[in-house]
């Protein structure tokens, strides 16, 4: 008897179920993916290391970036629009933002929603969160509200805790020192009151011109003092004093610029593209957990695959993660490759479960990076991934994973050089359950040099072009969270206590706070889907023959 399989997202939802129902469950998951890219094998004989690149045009840098003052938008091009007009409309802001306006405005303070999230209002896109600027002191706003704190010592905020949401709220005092120390780029602008001034002293204290917006919720204007609406219509990311001076002035904003630029499909303006480029290796004197903190912003927010390309495109990628800047250049990928690969397929197939307002948390995304490098130093036969994921996701049950493993026929990714044409068998569970067990202590292994200064500084060591990076930016919870993912099959057993997980849908607040079983089942989901494509399925091959 053939029984066409159905969706493998019920086998990971259900997968404890199996043995006591014997009911055959999905081998693959119900994700409304795109089809993938063709994918072509890559010549082990290009293995040389580009030099970073930044835009069609010559590298030359650009006139205005050594000590050139760009100027404002002249005042007759200040742009004041209503929300009709760029499509806003108030149920588009989350609740718990739209009760901390309410509340300020009652007390009689004016407050506008300031920075991305208004952009990305204007884009009709949902913000990763909501910032708030008001006239009030941060000491009036944390005693408006009954859970609130002021954060910070050089530019403190208040963090307003409502309906498990965290709502930023700054002052317009807090941002005088930092946008009169720009005012030298600038021209006063004629025609202005001294509102505008003000609105518009506040916006010069943002990094990009497309985050130097602000929207009055209830007058209904969104004003734009430095051309952010011209920059968001040409999709172009732009500093709003010359690039060089503002990635000096905070190198974390590469990394932000590199984040949104991926997020939105963006180019950067060509004085940005080029300072990106040459001042990439400045990051690396920031604080540790400030870079952790921005990777997380890249690869847990549903834009991971898109930002990966651009710090390999920009030569970011050798300095933040030199081991998988390494596998590129081993597999002659080059810095503006349109191919895709195992790794960009991985963080491809997490993209699709994930959004600015439904992130991952960080041992999610730290997983696939050290399960990749485990496959790229010893490929593994498919349905020994397979079994992995399934035993992973059920807690270390590895009698229900074999049994789900054996039943499936759907290809696999054959282009992958991660995935061995070695066929392993399965009849035998105990030699299963060795290779999984050294596939685990494989993971490990490789999230352990990934913690390594040593091992880091090493990895592009055959590449003597390549800059020398020690960084190691993954913390020791960091590090311990991703263990305990792995560990009930290092411990070859179920878990004392485990709870199974039920259903299909992701439970979004339990995948970013870490929550082990939410967690695991994306791992297996998104592995799945990278392993066994949705787009290979062949009518006559994509079945299960029942024994």
């Amino acid at each position: 008897m053939v029984i066409r399989p159905p969706e493998l997202s019920t086998a990971v939802a259900r997968i404890g179920a199996i043995s006591r129902n014997n009911s055959l469950v999905a081998l693959r998951p119900s994700l409304a993916l795109c089809s993938a890219t063709h994918r072509r094998r890559y010549s082990a004989g290009a293995a040389v290391l580009e030099p970073p690149t930044d835009t069609p045009y010559s590298s030359a840098p650009p006139s205005s970036i050594n000590g050139g003052s760009r100027q404002v938008v002249e005042g007759s091009n200040w742009k004041l629009l209503s929300t009709d007009e760029v499509g806003i409309r108030t149920s588009m802001i989350s609740k718990p933002t739209r009760s901390v306006l309410k509340q300020l405005k009652k007390k009689g303070y004016e407050v506008y929603l300031v920075g991305g999230c208004v952009r990305d209002l204007i884009m009709q896109k949902t913000p990763k969160d909501f910032d708030i600027i008001t006239t009030a002191e941060l000491v009036q706003v944390k005693k408006a509200f009954r859970d609130c704190q002021i954060i910070g010592r050089r530019f403190p905020i208040c963090h307003v805790h409502i309906n498990r949401s965290i709502i930023e709220v700054s002052s317009f005092n807090t941002h005088v020192e930092r946008s009169e120390n720009k005012m030298r780029y600038f021209k006063k602008l004629p025609n202005c009151n001294e509102q505008d001034i003000i609105r518009w002293k506040n916006c010069l204290s943002r990094d990009f011109t497309i985050n130097g917006l602000m929207l009055n919720p209830f007058s209904n204007k969104v004003y734009d003092y430095l051309g952010g609406m011209d920059d968001i219509r040409k999709g172009k990311v732009r500093t709003i004093i010359p690039a060089r001076n503002s990635f000096q002035e905070d190198c974390a904003r590469i990394l932000r610029a590199i984040r949104i630029a991926a997020r939105l499909g963006f180019n950067f303006s060509r004085e940005t593209a080029y300072s990106v480029k040459d001042l990439a290796s400045s990051i690396l004197r920031l604080d540790r957990q400030r870079i952790l903190m921005e990777m997380n912003y890249m690869l847990a927010y549903g834009s991971a695959e898109a930002s990966l390309r651009l710090l390999w495109k920009f030569g970011l990628l050798e300095l933040l993660l030199p081991i998988q800047a390494a596998y590129f250049v081993s597999h002659g990928f080059k810095r503006k490759d349109k191919r895709t690969n195992m790794l960009l397929a991985l963080f491809s197939n997490l993209d699709k479960l994930l959004a600015p307002d439904q992130p991952c948390h960080r041992s999610l995304w730290i997983a696939l990076l050290a399960f990749h490098n485990a496959l790229v130093r010893q490929p593994r036969e498919p349905l020994v991934v397979a079994a992995f994921t399934l035993a992973l996701y059920n807690g270390g049950n590895m009698v229900e994973a074999f049994d789900i493993a054996r039943k499936i026929s759907h290809p696999h990714d054959n282009s992958f050089q991660e995935l061995s044409g070695n066929p392993v068998t399965l009849d035998c569970d105990e030699d299963l359950k060795r290779e999984l067990r050294d596939l685990a202590s494989s993971v490990k292994s490789s999230l352990s040099s990934m913690t390594d200064e040593y091992f880091v500084s090493h990895a592009m060591s055959m590449y003597p072009q390549a800059p020398s990076s020690n960084l190691v930016f993954i913390s020791l919870p960091a590090y311990q969270e991703v263990c305990r993912m792995f560990e009930c099959i290092m411990d070859n057993g179920r878990e004392n206590n485990f709870v199974c997980k039920s259903g299909k849908k992701i439970n979004y607040y339990n995948l970013s706070h870490g929550n082990l079983s939410e967690v695991r089942y994306v791992f297996a989901r998104v592995v799945f889907d990278t392993v066994f494509p949705p787009n290979l399925e062949n009518n006559d091959q994509d079945t299960i023959h029942e024994d």
